[in-house]
């Protein structure tokens, strides 16, 4: 089947030092463009890097994606231009509703396989980076978190490569229902959501604090 989504550019960024990133003082937000891509390994892109690697990275967390449609509406509502890579993606596709995203969907990217994993929670950081105020709160609040993923087959992927998703789970559980779920600590949602095979851990950690709270 013929694909009409694709990857439009590939970022990778180094942790620096910065004032304004939260209690570690260092980020690696910052991405830019890979003009001819890059290998994605278990981990993550080479040449990628995260600061805080007690919220960022591992093999839940390998890789970003945010959708460059999701980007343009936020180019309009905030009135200035957003580069690719500006919120932290190591990949930004094309043709993709990354709203719909089921967890566990599997894309094919080029030679490698990524499976949709879990939503990006925003932070504060996150926020100093853009300088808009109240940005964790309006992110929050629209849901257009992109997505994170597991890479199942490890190779290089380039800007252009098509997205084929080869595998989409029937339980219909999307990760913008599993990140309204864990604000509203639904847990009922959670515990679906950690059910499905292959789900990461921090879905059924949600899902045990959501019931704690009731």
């Amino acid at each position: 089947m013929e694909s009409t989504s694709s990857i439009l550019s590939v970022q990778t960024g180094r942790a620096f030092d910065a004032d304004w990133a939260g209690r570690l003082k260092r980020t690696a937000i910052d991405k830019t463009p890979v003009e001819g891509g890059a290998y994605v390994g278990p981990l993550g892109l080479d040449g990628d890097e995260q600061a805080d690697v007690e919220h960022h990275g591992g093999p839940d967390k390998a890789v970003y994606a945010y959708a460059r449609e999701d980007v343009d509406l936020w180019q309009a509502r905030l009135g200035r231009t957003l580069a690719n890579g500006v919120f932290g993606e190591n990949l930004t596709t094309a043709g993709l509703d990354l709203l719909d995203t089921v967890v566990g969907e599997r894309w094919r990217v080029g030679p490698v396989l990524l499976e949709v994993t879990l939503p990006r929670t925003p932070c504060g950081v996150f926020q100093a980076w853009l300088a808009e105020r109240q940005w964790v709160r309006r992110f929050t609040e629209e849901g257009r978190t992109g997505v994170y993923l597991r890479v199942l087959e490890p190779g290089h992927v380039t800007p252009g490569d098509p997205v084929t998703v080869e595998h989409r789970p029937a339980h219909g559980l999307t990760v913008l229902s599993g990140f309204r779920a864990s604000r509203a600590g639904d847990a009922e949602t959670l515990h679906g959501l950690a059910a499905v095979p292959g789900a990461s851990e921090v879905w059924a950690a949600q899902a045990e604090r959501a019931l704690a709270r009731t």
